[in-house]
């Protein structure tokens, strides 16, 4: 489905059914140098299985027009301005990295409006290393295969993992070198710089108020489980479900699991 968002046409995906305002809008937002592709299985079974569903391109991601945005704030800003233009007025937020600080930073402004807050492979302060960026801005082939093989609990899945003809490591860096080509203005180093800066995530963790889930995978080295300490704390009433047997890119690693984790807290 196509929007026009802050004057910039705007991509999100509905996970093969048509929107529906009427049913309950699970919002899902990708993560660094992704698209909402990272969220196929999830997002279909939710379209299926009773929800409306909106699988968001960030700006300058995918499908979606404009530069990417550099700050977690921006992103959040936009994404309201997307739940305006798509007429939902309430919704469940799921976000995965990048998009887990999108998704507190928009229930923070806009407490009435997230019913639902759902934080996979999270961290508060989502810091990332000079040399990293560095790859990011000036390197980028180099970030993306030094980020996929960190974001994967090994690399050497087993066979048919999670399905017959699924490679893992090698899905993901191929969207990470898809949204390089569409975009080349150095979206990943944006993206990094944005994660890198953001400072706001404990006040807005404090004002949470709405059923929270943390999802967490055990071989998580992107953003290991201990690094979301600072939101559980801050964030008392937040259920935490650990994914075993995935890295970073839990999605992908462990789709299954994900899904039975995330459908039973939205339907709960």
């Amino acid at each position: 489905m196509l929007l026009n968002v802050q004057g910039r046409e705007a991509y999100c995906y509905t996970g093969g059914k048509p929107f529906n305002p009427a049913l309950p809008a699970a919002v899902f937002i990708h993560g660094a140098q992704h698209d909402h592709s990272v969220w196929t299985l999830q997002t279909r079974y939710f379209a299926h299985h009773g929800f409306s569903v909106l699988a968001v391109d960030l700006p300058g991601h995918g499908r979606s027009k404009g530069p990417a945005l550099n700050s977690v704030e921006a992103m959040a800003d936009w994404l309201l301005a997307f739940l305006d233009a798509a007429k939902v007025q309430k919704a469940i937020v799921i976000g995965h990295s990048m998009g887990s600080l999108i998704a507190l930073e928009t229930a923070s402004k806009a407490p009435a409006r997230i019913i639902k807050l759902a934080l996979a492979g999270t961290a508060y302060p989502m810091k990332v290393s000079a040399m990293l960026l560095d790859a990011a801005k000036n390197q980028e082939q180099t970030a993306i295969d030094m980020v996929n093989i960190w974001s994967h609990s090994s690399i050497a899945q087993k066979p048919s993992c999670p399905g017959p003809g699924f490679y893992a490591m090698g899905g993901n860096r191929r969207l990470m070198e898809r949204i390089a080509s569409l975009n080349p203005d150095h979206v990943f180093y944006t993206d990094f710089f944005a994660c890198d800066a953001y400072a706001n995530g404990e006040a807005a963790a404090i004002s949470v108020q709405c059923p929270t889930l943390f999802v967490l995978a055990g071989q998580d080295t992107m953003t290991p489980p201990k690094a979301a300490a600072a939101l559980i704390t801050a964030i008392p009433h937040g259920k935490v479900i650990r994914i075993a047997g995935s890295g970073h890119n839990l999605m992908a690693e462990q789709p299954d699991a994900v899904l039975d984790a995330l459908f039973a807290f939205a339907g709960s």
